[in-house]
């Protein structure tokens, strides 16, 4: 079964920045969309990014749009989430996911069947 595996997180100050990655090992991800999504303290998981297989296609939710970054590296086998002008609301912890399609859904997380167990994200002076 394909198991996603995030890491890069940690305490941020405000303004400051981030990277988080997420891999597989035995799988490859190449033909997979990949997504980032987010869930903080008492509230709902949020869809905050996905990319296409090839990486020629990018969403992002208006919350982190001009902010976040998502790329991929299919010779490493990872996905990327840049962070930049991190905000107290970006805490959470921030999973990674991939689909069976190559191309992302509207609904940033419509789709997602693998998961990873998720890194935590804090963002405090």
């Amino acid at each position: 079964q394909l198991q996603l595996v995030e890491s890069g997180g940690g305490l941020v100050q405000p303004g400051g920045s981030l990277r988080l990655s997420c891999t597989t090992s035995g799988f490859t991800l190449n033909y997979n969309a990949i997504a980032w999504l987010r869930q903080a303290p008492g509230k709902e998981r949020e869809g905050i990014s996905c990319i296409s297989s090839n990486g020629s296609r990018r969403n992002y939710a208006d919350s982190v749009k001009g902010r976040f970054t998502i790329s991929r590296d299919n010779a490493k086998n990872t996905v990327f989430l840049q962070m930049d002008s991190l905000k107290p609301d970006d805490t959470a912890v921030y999973y990674c996911a991939a689909g069976r399609m190559a191309m992302c859904l509207p609904s940033i997380s419509g789709g997602m069947e693998y998961w990873g167990k998720g890194t935590l994200v804090t963002v405090s002076s």
